[in-house]
């Protein structure tokens, strides 16, 4: 087999996160988790990022079909019966917070010879908005925004998500009770709990207001008092072992290890040797970053002239504490401190995208980086290091032609970080 050249990396590595995706599409995967579909009542509901295509591959299988899902703005699908309602994403609006409440109505008063499939990806916390107590939107919002910025784990951010809603933490399965549910997810978190993957809806969870309230006291989040109120007794979460969960089948039918394999399968056929690094990497951004690139100059050291390239793989999700008022989500700001930390080396180039190609707030997947990446900065008079200062990614890798825009995959299996190693030279 002739061996890869360094030269024609980038263009790989598009094409290798081209796959990844094409690997989570709902259209190529979800037919086969899809139950028989019975002859009774059924009410498809859902929420996501992915759920408008889940939607259109659920209705490829059985036809017309009632229901209503959530999706992002720009990822609506083209279904013969279920209803699609766009509303924002990361931050919730009025449009996710009057779809959920008519959502809500649609399953209540379902008997126990119906069905509800439920159709959850990620995206579907901040889409599925009906906030507890006397909680208003622009709180929820303001809360949101808070926990985006703060760092928090996506785990930790869930936690405290669920216990501010009527319908996060197995509250829209209790909803449906007595209706037989099941929930087909696309997996988006590390470590693919479905407890996790969009706050739950479906999935009973263990935690307590005082864990969300200690959640909130460490990362420092300034809670305004009908928060404070909500958090201080036992909210609606339902905890598992419910009755009202004894209906439900929660199948996860797709995940970051499938996308993840399926590009090692590509890469080794192409010439390269991968290597796997996990996919539930967790960590702030440029701190995964200087790891990744000690781990690729520690592979490289060992490579001589005619050996196969290494490819080094991961998934998971990256935060990114925010220090500056730039633009910039986790993937791009791993591609930067990655070039930093790499310096000019030869023969390494490296994509980080996230699946759902949307970046932190910004219509950008994530970038590309190759020894050439601080140079072409300098020729655009970009400072990289002033770039991550200011979390300002996005800006440094629009200047130089370095970013990955997709636009709507229409799935969400997170992120996908690949970087080709050749021999110095």
């Amino acid at each position: 087999m002739t061996l890869p050249r360094p030269e024609d990396a980038p263009t790989f590595l598009r094409q290798l996160f081209g796959r990844a995706v094409e690997v989570a599409d709902p259209m190529q995967s979800l037919a086969a988790a899809l139950p028989e579909k019975p002859q009774g009542r059924v009410v498809v509901i859902g929420a996501g990022k992915a759920s408008a295509r889940m939607a259109e591959a659920v209705e490829a299988a059985w036809g017309k079909c009632d229901g209503l899902v959530i999706t992002r703005y720009g990822y609506a699908r083209p279904c013969q019966g279920i209803e699609i309602v766009e509303a924002a994403h990361p931050v919730p609006d009025a449009a996710g917070q009057a779809a959920t409440a008519r959502m809500l109505d649609l399953v209540a008063g379902l008997g126990p010879d119906d069905m509800v499939l439920a159709l959850i990806s990620g995206g579907a916390s901040a889409l599925l908005v009906q906030p507890a107590g006397e909680i208003t939107l622009e709180e929820k919002q303001a809360v949101n925004a808070g926990l985006l910025a703060s760092g928090a784990p996506i785990g930790q951010m869930n936690v405290l998500r669920k216990h501010l809603s009527r319908v996060k933490g197995g509250q829209l399965a209790a909803a449906a009770y007595p209706a037989r549910m099941v929930s087909l997810m696309i997996s988006d978190v590390p470590g693919d709990d479905p407890a996790l993957i969009g706050s739950g809806p479906t999935v009973g969870d263990a935690s307590s207001h005082t864990d969300a309230q200690a959640i909130a006291a460490r990362w420092s989040l300034d809670l305004p008092p009908s928060v404070e109120e909500v958090l201080a007794q036992p909210t609606g979460v339902v905890p598992p072992g419910d009755h009202r969960l004894g209906t439900v089948e929660n199948i996860l039918y797709a995940a970051p290890s499938q996308s993840l394999a399926a590009a090692a399968e590509m890469a080794r056929a192409a010439g390269y040797e991968p290597v796997m690094l996990g996919d539930a990497l967790e960590g702030e951004a440029r701190d995964v970053a200087r790891e990744q690139a000690a781990l690729a100059l520690a592979e490289q050291a060992k490579l001589t002239a005619g050996d196969a390239p290494r490819l080094l793989l991961s998934g998971g999700e990256l935060t990114v504490t925010r220090r500056g008022d730039g633009i910039g989500g986790p993937n791009a700001e791993f591609a930067l401190a990655l070039a930093l930390a790499l310096g000019a080396a030869s023969g390494i180039h490296a994509i980080a995208c996230d699946t759902d190609g949307v970046d932190g707030a910004a219509e950008v997947a994530g970038a590309v980086i190759g020894p050439e990446t601080l140079a072409q900065a300098a020729k655009a008079e970009r400072d990289p290091q002033e770039a991550l200062d200011q979390n300002d990614a996005h800006g440094f890798f629009g200047a130089i032609d370095g970013q990955v825009v997709p636009g709507p995959t229409l799935t969400n299996v997170n992120d996908f970080r690949a970087i080709a190693i050749f021999p110095a030279g």
